[in-house]
């Protein structure tokens, strides 16, 4: 439904014949309030709706294209070895393994990381995001270089995981003080 100028008039001669001191039309594009003004008549407040226009801009849409390039061939053959598990990236963005330029790393190979340690951050048009290790072990390998685009779902980190138990857990009793000995 178009709402036109002349229509809004119309509403407002109908409204001046009936007792109502507020009158609201809304369509998919535009949304009208009229309300009665005292003796002083009707006024009104008028929004144009619109659904939003989203545009890739050529930086974004090629950055895509380059993190999509970069994990086509990862997609036929899983980069996680036996034994190990890969820390993925959320989103689609930069990957970066410091806070800033010049700043350490995260972490390095080597490092041991808990669930909730961060171990990159990924930039997606403007915003960081932390990338959180999300399982407890040793850091193995990087996948990716540091400033280099990611696909979502791409294997940026590989981790080996601390052993567990029978039921899913840390090791405790004997087998924690057999690892605790090797």
């Amino acid at each position: 439904m178009q709402l036109r100028p002349e229509d809004v008039q119309d509403i407002v001669s109908l409204l001046d014949s009936l007792s109502y001191d507020e009158f609201e039309v809304r369509t998919s594009e535009l949304h009208v309030t009229v309300r009665r003004a005292g003796g002083e008549g009707w006024t009104q407040e008028s929004r144009v709706l619109s659904a939003p226009n989203i545009v890739a801009t050529g930086i974004v849409a090629a950055d895509l294209v380059e993190a999509d390039a970069a994990t086509a061939g990862s997609a036929t053959a899983d980069p996680v070895r036996p034994g190990l598990i890969g820390i993925r990236a959320p989103l689609p963005g930069t990957f970066y393994r410091a806070p800033r330029p010049g700043a350490d790393p995260y972490v390095e190979v080597g490092s041991r990381v808990e669930e909730d340690t961060v171990v990159a951050l990924l930039e997606t048009m403007k915003l960081f995001n932390s990338v959180h290790a999300n399982v407890r072990g040793e850091v193995v390998e990087f996948l990716i270089d540091d400033a280099q685009p990611a696909g979502q779902d791409a294997v940026l980190i590989l981790v080996r995981p601390d052993a567990l138990d029978s039921t899913g857990g840390p090791p405790s009793g004997p087998e924690a003080e057999s690892l605790a000995e090797a």
